[in-house]
């Protein structure tokens, strides 16, 4: 299954159903009076977090949901029925954004958590409510109110206690490989990972956080060089960043300046991602003989001007990942703690994230616009681009899957 994680859909909120003018009529009942009943009202259009929904695949496909009108009134002061609502299922992670005013409807972060995007229409009323002392007979009747059309667009942001970054090849899904059940594909060239993946950490009787592995970063990212940062905006959720490094890169580069390259990168798309609480792993060090290896890391930690914790990893070996794993899960259960215990910590915690998601939204959005830019500019010069260089659908991506 492809993994979309934005969709625009359409949504049209039923009609309401008319009211109608009627009069009583039965036998020996002379003027019986009015008994026009109300119309129905239209169904309403929600938007659910759905456990068993991983991607916004069908709404590629399907981009308009109407729900039904009401019924109209009928007679005897009986009133329409009113319509079904209409659910829309996405995954837990989504923002759901309204493109006519850039507003932020909601944000689906637990199960079955559901908002109201667009109100059906009120039923009409029938001539039954205009009956006076001096209007007995009233044939007057109105219609049913129409529902709100919105056009809406689906963010999906993976939910994740911990985001790996670094650079392609730097170790991240051999990591999560190590750590968890996701399995995601392993290879000995760049960009194997071109989509998040999400696994489980478990780490004892009720003890796990979830790790998400970001595709590898590179110089010029945030201009749209590789895969840009498309998926950077997976992060914005996690509470800490695990930047992975590999030490002895096989192409010879400098792992202090492979490392800067992901911290500049980060900076330049969101300082407030940036400043996201960070763990520098030094990994691969099965690739370093053990007598140099101090004298390595040492000098990468001092030319980083690093004062963070750092751990030293393989992750082909699994030596030292436990360690890491642990120090996260102490750091991450000490937060929600204190997340519980104060109130004015939870509040600011709420803040930090809500301006993160919100600057991360935003910059992504002036990224892809100016991507966009580009490209209609090379295209009107060259002529070597076609329109369906730019859709988004020819994107070939896996299903986010949540393993432990």
């Amino acid at each position: 299954m492809r993994f979309i994680d934005e969709a625009v859909v359409t949504v049209k909120a039923g009609d309401g159903g008319n009211g109608i003018a009627s009069f009583r009529r039965e036998k020996y009942v002379p003027r019986g009076g009015p008994d026009g009943g109300d119309g129905g009202s239209g169904g309403d259009v929600y938007v659910i977090a759905d456990d068993n929904t991983n991607t916004l695949v069908d709404y590629r496909y399907t981009r308009r949901y109407d729900a039904k009108r009401g019924e109209n009134g009928h007679s005897k002061n009986c009133a329409g029925k009113g319509s079904d609502d209409v659910f829309l299922p996405v995954p837990i992670g989504t923002t759901i954004i309204d493109t006519e005013t850039d507003e932020v409807l909601g944000d689906l972060v637990e199960i079955d958590q559901k908002i109201l995007v667009a109100k059906g229409g009120d039923g009409g009323l029938g001539n039954t409510h205009f009956k006076s002392s001096t209007n007995q007979a009233p044939r007057k009747a109105t219609s049913g109110f129409e529902g709100e059309l919105k056009v809406l667009k689906f963010e999906l942001k993976v939910v994740a206690d911990v985001g790996l970054v670094g650079l392609p090849n730097a170790g991240k899904s051999t990591f999560i490989r190590q750590v968890s059940a996701a399995k995601p594909k392993v290879a000995d060239y760049p960009f194997t990972t071109l989509v998040p993946n999400l696994g489980v950490v478990d780490i004892g009787r009720h003890r796990s956080f979830v790790m998400a592995d970001i595709p590898g970063l590179i110089e010029g990212a945030s201009e749209g060089a590789g895969l840009g940062i498309r998926f950077l905006k997976h992060v914005a959720r996690t509470r800490r960043l695990l930047h992975l490094v590999d030490v002895k890169p096989i192409d010879g580069s400098d792992p202090v300046e492979n490392a800067r390259v992901i911290l500049n990168e980060l900076e330049r798309f969101s300082p407030e991602l940036a400043n996201l609480p960070q763990i520098l792993v030094l990994n691969k060090i099965d690739q370093v003989v053990e007598e140099d290896l101090n004298e390595l890391c040492t000098h990468i930690v001092a030319e980083l001007g690093w004062t963070g914790i750092v751990f030293r990893t393989s992750t082909l070996t699994g030596d030292g990942v436990d360690a890491v794993k642990y120090h996260l899960m102490n750091e991450i259960e000490r937060e929600r703690e204190r997340e519980i215990e104060d109130p004015i910590f939870a509040d600011a915690q709420k803040e930090r994230f809500e301006r993160l998601e919100e600057e991360v939204r935003l910059n992504t959005e002036a990224q892809r616009e100016a991507y966009r830019a580009a490209r209609k500019a090379e295209r009107e010069g060259t002529n070597l681009v076609d329109d369906d260089d730019l859709d988004d659908d020819d994107d070939d991506g896996v299903e986010v899957v949540y393993t432990s």
